[in-house]
């Protein structure tokens, strides 16, 4: 996996430009109070955006796989940051949102926590600094 991240100059503040190995831009900018200009999310919230879709991800295949009736699956984050720098995070909670057509809780919890301790890469890593909770609803279809 590669990516190239660029600078977009000093006419732009501090954003920056990630191109991805698989083609895909993503513009990134830093707050104001950095010298950014607000203009694109933070990296860190890409990262914590990137985790989610990874989980969100797991949990639909999973279900899928199991021949599970789901018809979407959100997942909201939260976040807490160390309050000196590096600034990691420390904590972070997922709260997915399931639904579908007769899902079973079991099933759910299940794609869940294999999403967490086997599959999410993303989640996995930030584990190796920040506490991770989960729960989750599921919406009848």
């Amino acid at each position: 996996m590669e990516c190239t991240v660029r600078w977009m100059g000093s006419d732009a503040g501090m954003s920056f430009v990630a191109e991805t190995g698989s083609g895909h831009t993503v513009v990134m900018d830093g707050a104001p109070e950095a010298g950014g200009r607000n203009l694109a999310p933070r990296p860190m919230e890409l990262l914590l955006a990137g985790t989610g879709g990874c989980t969100a991800f797991d949990v639909v295949m999973i279900l899928k796989k199991g021949r599970h009736a789901v018809t979407a699956c959100d997942v909201s984050l939260s976040a807490e940051r160390a309050e000196t720098d590096p600034k990691v995070f420390t904590r972070v909670h997922f709260h997915y949102r399931v639904k579908g057509q007769q899902l079973k809780p079991e099933a759910v919890a299940r794609a869940i926590e294999l999403s967490k301790e086997k599959y999410c890469s993303a989640s996995i890593m930030l584990a190796q600094s920040a506490e991770i909770t989960a729960d989750f609803e599921i919406v009848e279809a």
